[in-house]
């Protein structure tokens, strides 16, 4: 097997897939990368059993072949090398090497056999539709801060997809806090589909994206999802649980309304925050008309006091929250203002962005303080 291909042909989709590799593995090979040359075209393949992208490049001259490679060692050289080094990879199979060469430079790496290296099935899929890379981006972006981390609710540690008739849906929840956004779609299931991908796959989905109007092809099967892009393949196992009825969480009956800056009230809890339990974060709301008070402390006796002008016509209210779950919110949601719903001091909040095309809607549950 050898190819020639310039350094930053192979650097981008180098890049797209070392996301995937993890530090320590169970097996060898999940250290490396497949790269396969055929028909003027080069795939690079990570996975870690979960997780699954495959990257493609153009071929300046090559012949047809596979190969795994360190792929550490292999990005960290294509990243050293001068932006216009054109690299001559070479596989000798009968010694188990490659031989990367640029220049003067000249690197002889390791390698695993290709049989050993593992291969997502084929996906039959339930469900197959297109979308605009933007709105999928968006979709992830407006929602993923919510996810657990590490919750024995495996469930939660992910991301929920649903897809309803000209309706794609994202929802996460860690169950303190829940984020929901919604866009439309030109997609028609013969039923309403839900299914959950796991925080990794999430987090290396929103990568592959980008802002622009740029098809993705989602094919989702009974474990698998699957997205095809231009130049890369992205899939993903799916968790197996059931995820929570989201809309019992949101409120419904929530008489007090605020209407506040987003930006004001974000730096107005940022400020405060400094001074708050480092452990809980807890932050303390009081709303007056006019005028909305965020108060903290902590256990070295200290203490922050902030004040914002808002739009409230309403009964005095003090309520707890954690403050990193508020201001992530106001920081996802788009727009100059924001309207924020409470009920009582034992009721969850509701921030919604003003204009209501938006689709997202976020909820805070109160804390004791």
């Amino acid at each position: 097997m050898k190819f020639t291909i310039q350094r930053e042909n192979i650097l981008k989709p180098l890049q797209f897939v070392i996301g995937v590799v993890e530090k320590r593995q169970t097996l060898p090979v999940l250290s490396n990368v497949l790269v396969t040359a055929k028909n003027n075209a080069l795939s690079i393949t990570a996975t870690d059993l979960e997780v699954e992208i495959v990257a493609r490049a153009t071929l300046d001259v090559g012949t047809s072949g596979s190969i795994t490679l360190p792929a550490r060692k292999f990005i960290d050289i294509c990243r050293a090398l001068p932006d216009a080094a054109q690299l001559d990879v070479t596989f000798d199979a009968d010694k188990d090497r490659a031989v990367i060469r640029s220049g003067k430079s000249r690197f002889n790496l390791a390698t695993l056999p290709v049989t050993d290296f593992p291969n997502i099935e084929d996906i039959s899929g339930v469900l197959k539709f297109q979308v605009s890379q933007k709105v999928l981006k968006n979709l992830i972006d407006q929602t993923q801060f919510s996810m657990a981390q590490q919750d024995v609710r495996y469930y939660l540690n992910g991301l929920l997809f649903e897809v309803s008739d000209g309706v794609i849906k994202a929802i996460a929840t860690d169950g303190h806090r829940l984020s929901y956004c919604e866009r439309d779609a030109d997609v028609s299931p013969a039923a309403r589909t839900q299914v959950i991908l796991p925080r990794k796959g999430v987090v290396e989905l929103s990568k592959l994206l980008d802002d622009s109007e740029s098809p993705a092809e989602v094919i989702i099967g009974s474990n698998h999802i699957r997205i095809n892009l231009a130049n890369v393949q992205f899939t993903s196992k799916l968790v197996d649980g059931q995820f929570p009825d989201y809309e019992r969480v949101i409120p419904r009956h929530g008489d007090k309304e605020v209407i506040a800056n987003r930006e004001l009230l974000r730096q107005v809890l940022v400020r405060t925050s400094i001074l708050s339990n480092e452990k809980y974060r807890g932050v303390r709301i009081r709303l007056q008309t006019g005028v909305l008070q965020a108060q903290a402390h902590n256990p070295e006796m200290e203490e922050a006091e902030e004040e914002v002008e808002v739009s409230y016509q309403g009964d005095n209210l003090e309520i707890g929250f954690n403050v990193n779950y508020l201001m992530d919110a106001l920081a996802a949601i788009p727009g100059d203002s924001v309207k924020m719903i409470y009920g009582d001091p034992n009721s969850s909040c509701l921030i919604l962005p003003l204009a209501e095309d938006v689709g997202c809607k976020y909820v805070v549950m109160p804390m004791r303080l």
